[in-house]
């Protein structure tokens, strides 16, 4: 289980840690006609576009086995934060022909609540464990629990707790609590969205490239990253670029360039990101490079993947026949993004005291330990207990979007549909 995050490498992986998208606060789609015919018809209304919930929901899915399984190669095939947060960037853009303020403040509506749930359970826990305010720094050790009221800075967590009489590891605080730097990050890139989108609408690729050459200067090592501050920074750097480029895209930026620019030059940014990783020191030699263990290969090849993938953006509105039968478990995740995030970690860890008793199962150790040691045997427990997640705190998410509040909001098939 992982117990890390991008550009800070812990215990075993640094991830994502991801989810949403997440988006915490996806509006509705606004209508892209021109005025003349807006006017003719007030009431159409584009639909979803599938293909965005397809790469949210695969997002999603990667961060849940990278956080499982710790398999390097993952984030190289599929670079779920850069994607997740492409995505965001893309439908902060749709909101903000609206006063700045009321968007920031209803993004923040539905990112907020979620979270507030999650420390309202995991606080407890941890108190409850021996987590106790810093000896050395007391008075400041309390100014922190504000992080989990506002998260402009990572909340805080005890790193080593009690283990409830043996059953989870010392880290589990950490373990669980592994997804809250994505809300840190998706905050400040909220808060800066407005001045974001003024520049890039004046200097296009001048403001993309900005991310990227910041993530160089940060880490030069020529600027110290101790610090609350500078773990915001370094997050910004890495997936600010992903950011924009999700901007861009709702703007219709990359509809404006040839078509084989972006197929032309993206490849060349993903060598040049991957070469970049080889280059770089390996922590673990026995598990090789990690890109998510270093930001600037980690920048640059988000940035070359999410401008194929935005590139080769189909924009479905409905779903292409072969995904219609998946059309369930991907409305599903797109409708609570935010629980699966937040909890998956916390699922993860349920699934070790589940687990170690059936070690001293008389049946099981002699016939099953080939299962009771396989990393897929926790993924297969964590399912199920992710649905549970689901049913007892996904509610919130409808009441921060101000919807009527559902417990599993599984798409119904149209009575007399077949799978084709």
């Amino acid at each position: 289980m992982s117990t890390a995050r991008p550009g800070a490498l812990g215990a075993q992986d640094a991830s994502t840690v991801a989810l949403r998208v997440i988006d915490p606060a996806a509006p509705a789609a606004r209508s892209a006609l021109p005025a003349e015919e807006t006017a003719a018809a007030p009431a159409r209304r584009p639909g979803r576009d599938r293909y965005l919930d397809l790469l949210r929901a695969l997002a999603l899915v990667r961060v849940v086995v990278y956080h499982n399984f710790s398999w390097n190669w993952l984030p190289i095939v599929f670079p779920s934060m850069g994607v997740m947060f492409a995505l965001a960037g893309s439908l902060m853009v749709r909101s903000l022909d609206r006063p700045a303020l009321s968007v920031i403040r209803g993004r923040l509506r539905r990112l907020l609540p979620p979270m507030w749930l999650f420390g309202a359970v995991v606080v407890p826990l941890m108190l409850l464990e021996g987590w106790r305010p810093d000896v050395h720094r007391p008075t400041w050790w309390w100014a922190d629990l504000a992080y989990w009221v506002l998260p402009l800075s990572e909340p805080p967590f005890g790193a080593t707790l009690h283990t409830f009489g043996g059953h989870l590891p010392s880290s589990w605080a950490e373990q669980i609590c592994v997804p809250l730097w994505y809300l840190r990050a998706y905050l400040w890139y909220v808060l800066l969205s407005p001045l974001m989108l003024k520049a890039m609408r004046k200097l296009p690729w001048v403001t993309l490239l900005v991310p990227v050459a910041l993530a160089f200067l940060v880490n030069s090592g020529l600027v110290d990253q101790s610090g609350r501050l500078m773990e915001a920074v370094t997050d910004f750097t890495t997936f600010g670029a992903c950011w924009l480029l999700g901007m861009a895209h709702q703007e219709g930026l990359l509809r404006r360039i040839p078509q084989y620019v972006v197929p032309s030059l993206a490849p060349l940014v993903l060598v040049f990101g991957y070469w970049w990783l080889l280059r770089s020191p390996v922590d673990n030699p026995r598990l090789g490079h990690d890109l998510e263990a270093v930001p600037v290969a980690q920048a640059i090849w988000s940035l070359g993947a999410v401008l194929l993938l935005l590139h080769l953006s189909p924009s479905w509105e409905t779903w292409p026949r072969p995904l219609e039968r998946f059309n369930g478990v991907i409305s599903l995740l797109n409708s609570r993004a935010v629980t699966v995030y937040l909890w998956h970690s916390f699922a993860l860890v349920l699934t070790e005291p589940l687990i170690d008793p059936l070690w001293s199962n008389g049946f099981f150790y002699d016939h099953l330990q080939w299962l009771l040691a396989s990393q897929w045997t926790p993924l297969v427990i964590a399912v199920p207990l992710i649905c549970l997640a689901i049913l007892l705190f996904g509610w919130i998410e409808d009441v921060a979007a101000r919807r009527r509040p559902r417990l599993f909001p599984y798409p119904r098939r149209p009575k007399g549909r077949r799978r084709g």
